[in-house]
């Protein structure tokens, strides 16, 4: 086990200090206080490149994971994860989390790029929107409550030869389902070839970049009305803004940053008006406080041994939260953005591999993997 230089030790209040060395089992402060009936502390974890490597559990993340429930089988201490990725609903995530990790997982505890888009509900329930992104991302913004969403495959077969190398595509998409450009044969849903795109959603990593840049490129530039005259740019939102991350492939994948990059290149380019977006996910400082606000929720009672599901949020109080992640140009940035009580633990299964800590946005802790994480932070808090 090796651990890694710590930047910012807080002084003794009420449990361990805050190691440089390999943990040991002696407790320095010289008085211990009693532990407080509700946890003080919470993690979230990343999961790509942390948690998992595709679909395959890493870093010892199961047994890691099952320290943090009681021997009932209730929750001891309050986690979630805090994932950038995204393209299918957190009910449908927790589930495959639960599976993969073997052990039971909520959807409140899953926090993914596209979670703040339910925020917009209140403005965007009844407006055309479009959505765009591996997995179901129409499927993703209908559960948040939109109305009138498409996704992007969708909208683009009711316009005739908007894509104008979609013949030349051997992969099946549902364009293909519409007839391959027959869309004059379609009824359009929501009136898609008359009425206005109000806004544009990039929920997850997109498949088809080629398709997608050329779509949303004449949403953007008519006005939400491809083929019309240029208007005010509708508003884009993207769930996230990673350039790069760690996938199963060896070395790190391009992220939605990078799309969402072409995507600017190519509308400043041919269209000289800059981009106008707006990107959720870490390290938003945004995503953070959130996602505070959701392990107060997630708090144990320890007089009942049950979840607190009815509590105010502003009446609990973290001593320290802990972020464990592999990416310091996300994980660790968004912690040190987000501040106090944040505390950011950095592991070398993903995109991170340094002997030591990075150098532009060190981590308070480096840790070979998730379970190493798991029991720093158990033995700091004095958890058994």
């Amino acid at each position: 086990m090796r651990f890694c230089t710590v930047f910012r030790a807080p002084q003794c209040r009420n449990r361990a200090p805050l190691l440089s060395r390999p943990r040991t089992s002696s407790r320095s402060c010289s008085q211990i206080q009693p532990r407080p009936e509700r946890s003080s502390f919470g993690i979230a974890f990343d999961v790509d490149g942390v948690i998992l490597r595709g679909r395959a559990p890493i870093g010892g993340s199961p047994r890691a994971l099952r320290r943090l429930y009681e021997q009932s089988g209730t929750l001891k201490v309050p986690y979630l994860f805090l994932t950038n990725g995204g393209g299918i609903p957190e009910s449908r995530r927790a589930v495959e989390l639960s599976e993969l990790l073997g052990v039971s997982i909520l959807p409140s505890q899953v926090v993914q790029g596209h979670t703040p888009f339910k925020n917009l509900l209140n403005r965007y329930e009844n407006e055309l929107i479009v959505a765009t992104g591996k997995g179901e991302p129409d499927a993703v913004m209908s559960e948040y409550g939109f109305k009138k969403v498409l996704s992007l495959d969708e909208y683009a077969s009711y316009f005739k030869d908007i894509d104008p190398v979609s013949q030349y595509k051997n992969w099946t998409t549902n364009q293909a389902l519409y007839g391959n450009g027959q869309s004059s044969e379609l009824m359009p849903r929501y009136n898609a070839l008359y009425e206005r795109v109000k806004a544009a959603f990039v929920v997850s990593d997109p498949v088809d970049w080629g398709r997608d840049i050329q779509v949303l490129c004449d949403i953007l530039t008519s006005g939400g009305l491809p083929g019309q005259e240029n208007g005010r740019q509708p508003p884009l939102y993207f769930a996230a803004d990673d350039l790069e991350y760690q996938a199963a492939f060896p070395s790190e994948r391009l992220g939605m940053g990078a799309f969402r990059i072409a995507l600017e290149s190519v509308v400043i380019k041919i269209h000289h008006n800059p981009l106008e977006f707006v990107s959720f996910g870490k390290p938003n400082p945004f995503v953070f406080k959130n996602a505070e606000l959701i392990l107060r929720k997630l708090q144990p009672s320890h007089h009942d041994g049950h979840l607190i599901n009815n509590v105010d949020p502003g009446s609990q109080h973290f001593e320290t939260l802990y972020m464990i992640g592999d990416n310091p140009c996300v994980d660790v940035k968004g912690a040190r953005q987000a501040g106090r009580p944040w505390f950011s633990i950095l592991t070398r299964t993903g995109v991170f591999k340094g002997k030591d800590n990075h150098s532009e946005f060190p981590a308070d802790l480096v840790v070979d993997t998730v379970e190493e994480a798991v029991d720093y932070i158990l033995q700091r808090e004095y958890v058994s």
